[in-house]
């Protein structure tokens, strides 16, 4: 295998962002051979993928589980090290009628009863649950995007899904999922991500959803990557950098968020985006007792969780940290909303527990009406491309595929002068 080699003061290729979709791109033209320089404008890498350090919590910024089922995420990332711990697999549904558990009965047998008819599936919705389930996991992926695609919310009353099914249990589920209530998502996208979630075990890395960058970028050369770095404009001959100065390469790959992606490369066609807010908050204990993601049909929240039932070491010793996300931005009196609308779900007294943090953030999915496509080409003119979730799935899978598939041609374009 040959040895990648140092990175000269003339890249051939600048690529800018150090999220997952930056991160697959520069470690992959660095395997090929390729001088690559890596740029992002923060301090750290992952993007939106990030966690803080504070006080002795782990805050990850937003609410984000690490799906094991992923294609890219089996080919490139070391399970091992991260030290995953899961989650319960099914949720906690808050719904007119109670609480209702929704569980994966393969995985939580003893839980099965959870599901008899009665206890918030009728046995229509619970086969056409059940059908829907086994045609999304057994069969080729490939064939899941196949044919016309449609919204979410069609699919789901295709499948013989009730209303009171949708709107009391999936509505809520995956609004937290798409960052968008009216399940207007491409019906191809939902499929996957059902599948994948069928496959694959929802998990919280032990040091935070940040590792899973941080051990993408560990694997880069010395030199490759550049911290601190903004990006000012993509130019005819490279990049100009924020304090002035101009970095020429022959490939030039923006791998940012829609909103800065449009800016450096004006005319780009970009989505509109979803944002989401997180209100973590610390308790003496939770009134939970299990690491499972609880579900609000009224929306007033789009989903909360203990995390340290998952992983202690989110939260010093002796203390719980709870993470609870809803739709939009920070307003004033959310909190207090969500605290009280909190204490209605775990039917506790939450007048006493600690606010932590809040984050906000703005872009956090792109929003992906049908037909979406699941791939597109990231080359947009010679020797300039753009990669990003935005440019394939709004999810890890996505964004990587997409840094995979940036990688692919500008290796064709390289091979090709």
């Amino acid at each position: 295998m040959t040895t990648p080699p140092r990175p000269s003061s003339a890249p051939d290729t600048v690529v800018v962002g150090a999220g997952l979709a930056g991160l697959a791109c520069a470690l992959d033209l660095c395997r090929a051979g390729l001088r690559v320089r890596l740029l992002e404008a923060s301090d750290g890498v992952g993007g939106r993928m990030r966690t803080d350090r504070k006080d002795g919590f782990l805050l990850d910024r937003g609410f984000q589980v690490f799906n094991t089922a992923y294609p890219q995420v089996k080919r490139r990332v070391s399970l091992r090290p991260l030290r995953l711990r899961p989650l319960t697999p099914g949720v906690v549904a808050h719904t007119p009628a109670g609480p209702v558990r929704l569980t994966d009965p393969t995985r939580r047998p003893r839980e099965a009863a959870a599901l008899l008819p009665g206890r918030g599936l009728s046995a229509r919705d619970l086969a056409a649950l059940g059908a829907l389930t086994a045609r999304d996991t057994f069969p080729p992926a490939r064939l899941l995007t196949r044919g016309a695609d449609r919204t979410t919310l069609s699919a789901l009353h295709r499948a013989g899904l009730s209303e009171q099914a949708v709107d009391d249990l999936l509505r809520p589920f995956l609004a937290g999922v798409f960052l968008e209530s009216g399940l207007t998502t491409s019906a191809r996208f939902f499929h996957l991500v059902w599948r994948s979630m069928a496959r694959g075990t929802l998990c919280l890395p032990a040091e935070g959803i940040g590792a899973v960058p941080a051990q993408l970028a560990a694997r880069l050369p010395d030199g490759v990557l550049r911290l601190d770095t903004p990006v000012e404009a993509v130019t005819d001959s490279g990049v100009l950098l924020a304090d002035g100065r101009e970095l020429p390469a022959a490939n030039v790959v923006v791998a940012t968020d829609p909103a800065t992606a449009g800016r450096l490369v004006p005319g780009l066609d970009v989505p509109a985006t979803r944002t989401v807010t997180t209100y973590y908050h610390a308790a003496e204990r939770s009134p939970l007792d299990e690491p499972t993601l609880m579900v609000d049909s009224t929306l007033a929240v789009l989903n909360t969780c203990f995390l340290t039932e998952a992983v202690p070491g989110y939260a010093p010793p002796g203390t719980s940290l709870i993470s609870t996300s809803v739709l939009g931005g920070d307003r004033p009196g959310a909190e207090e909303a969500v605290r009280r609308r909190l204490a209605d779900l775990y039917a506790a007294d939450t007048r006493d527990w600690l606010s932590v943090a809040t984050f906000t953030v703005s872009g956090a999915l792109p929003a992906m009406p049908p037909p979406w496509p699941l791939s597109r080409t990231t080359r947009v003119a010679p020797g300039r491309h753009v990669c990003g979730d935005h440019r394939a799935t709004g999810s890890v899978q996505g964004a990587l595929a997409s840094g995979t598939r940036a990688a692919r041609e500008v290796l064709a374009g390289v091979v090709g002068r």
